[in-house]
């Protein structure tokens, strides 16, 4: 029996004097998040709450949030991490939902966090909040766990209907930060990893922090990414690590490499598919390589990664990680052939409890011991897989599949395309027709024609996009991934 709070306090033991998260001109080793996070347990315990409750964390990458997610897994509660952009009613769905004792909320969020908390408890973080732990005891050790119990409840995204909390035990956590520390990114005690990806996500949690602190590697905090302040970060700090989803890359490229980031050794991108444009992009600009790799929520979230050591193929999520299944199925839960286009579906110790108070959904999502993802993929010859798309961003026009996601690849190769976003329009005749949502590069211009007829010279003449539309910038999630599902399709921009 153990619990995720032995990667703080392992590292703690071995690096006490290292930094272990920065953010700007604030600096906390290994023993001070460590005796901060100890005090968290101590005043949670103090209200009673430890083993089988639930704490919500309603906070930005300040170095806050790593002193509370450890203090919450040290007392034995499992964290649920909240966007701190939620409003009222979208608070209260989530505490109601997690069953949540206590909400640990930025100050800043305070009228949100406080009307949507209803019963549950808030503790404002703000500048009296290390003044609050001062007067607790720092708990030593951590309340032991066992494999299978919560440690992260973690919601998804909503594609479909209300969020549902997927439950991430202290072994899914565990595994995924130590199989991203070390085989994947061979963190050391002298990595600086930037931590512009969001905390309250898997990918942030997972990979930055977790991975991060199990290695005595330091983590230096951006609560808002932007390119401009990613790069000085990066200088300032001596970045070594720099982690982000398609969208982070492709402002990073865009703005070009105008920093010192000499320090910089590995690049990681998650969360969508990342353009192969894009990675040749950054490469060339920035001198390190780029490993590509996919997971979900679901999975705690890493799964597959371009490993490094072996050849990596650009476009491809790579191979699983060490200790995980992935294979391709057809809608009955068969195996596909060689080539073939098949859901990923995934086994292994990275794969969630099941989802929160959600019996049957957990069943339909893992109905053999292997979680489907809703993503489309092939397998090569050498067993890389490449996304295709997602399940339900599929285009079927006239009877035929169009994948969004090629489509979007093409259209980053148009050297004035930024972003682009292609999705499918309602269309009496044919079912669907395709569109696509670009927008340009800052101060260069091409018309709508120009593009479509960029692709329609380099895709089969039922792929191409019939419908091209400019916009100033397309929809975003929490962690910057492009919301196809939001992209709005302009009243004169019909099939």
């Amino acid at each position: 029996m153990t619990s995720l709070a032995v990667v703080l306090t392992e590292s703690a033991s071995q690096y006490p004097d290292r930094p272990a998260v920065r953010h700007d001109d604030r600096v906390l080793t290994y023993a001070e998040l460590d005796t901060a996070s100890g005090r968290v347990a101590a005043l949670l315990a103090d209200r009673g709450i430890g083993p089988g409750d639930t704490v919500g964390l309603m906070l930005p990458n300040v170095a806050e949030f790593a002193v509370a997610y450890y203090g919450i897994v040290r007392a034995g509660a499992a964290v649920v991490p909240m966007n701190p952009l939620l409003k009222e009613r979208e608070v209260a769905y989530y505490l109601a939902d997690s069953g949540a004792a206590l909400l640990f909320a930025d100050a800043a969020v305070r009228e949100h966090a406080q009307a949507g908390a209803g019963s549950t408890d808030v503790v404002l973080v703000d500048a009296g909040f290390a003044d609050l732990l001062a007067g607790f005891e720092p708990v030593p050790g951590f309340v032991p766990r066992s494999d299978d119990d919560v440690a992260v409840l973690l919601y998804t995204s909503g594609t479909t209907g209300q969020p549902k909390g997927a439950e991430l035990t202290h072994a899914n956590m565990r595994h995924n930060a130590a199989v991203s520390a070390t085989t994947l990114f061979h963190l050391g005690p002298d990595d600086v990893v930037l931590g512009c990806l969001p905390l309250f996500h898997a990918f942030g949690q997972s990979c930055a922090l977790n991975a991060a602190v199990c290695s005595g590697a330091s983590i230096t905090l951006v609560p808002r990414f932007d390119a401009a302040t990613a790069l000085a970060v990066m200088a300032r700090d001596g970045v070594t690590v720099f982690e982000g989803v398609p969208t982070m890359f492709t402002a990073l490229v865009r703005h070009g490499a105008t920093a010192d980031v000499s320090a910089l050794r590995i690049g990681v991108s998650g969360g969508a598919a990342l353009p192969v444009q894009v990675l040749t992009d950054f490469e060339e600009a920035f001198g390190a390589p780029v490993l590509e790799g996919y997971g979900l929520s679901e999975t705690s979230p890493v799964a597959a990664f371009n490993h490094p050591g072996r050849p990596r193929k650009p476009g491809s999520i790579g191979t699983p990680v060490d200790g995980v299944e992935l294979r391709l199925v057809a809608e009955d839960g068969s195996d596909v052939g060689p080539g073939e286009v098949g859901e990923i579906a995934i086994r292994g110790h990275n794969v969630m409890r099941g989802y929160h108070g959600r019996p049957d959904a957990t069943k339909e999502a893992i109905p053999d011991g292997w979680f489907r993802t809703g993503d489309l993929a092939t397998r090569d010859e050498d067993g890389y897989y490449v996304i295709v798309d997602r399940k339900k961003d599929l285009i079927i026009r006239g009877g035929y599949n169009v994948y969004p996601r090629e489509l979007e690849e093409v259209l980053y190769q148009h050297p004035a395309v930024a972003e682009a976003a292609v999705v499918g329009i309602p269309d009496d005749r044919l079912g669907e027709e395709v569109g696509a949502a670009v927008a340009l590069r800052a101060g260069v211009t091409a018309t709508p024609e120009e593009i479509r007829e960029f692709v329609r010279d380099r895709v089969a003449a039922y792929k191409y996009p019939r419908r091209v539309w400019l916009v100033d910038a397309l929809p975003k999630g929490p962690t910057g991934k492009i919301l196809r599902r939001e992209v709005t399709i302009p009243a004169g921009v019909t099939a």
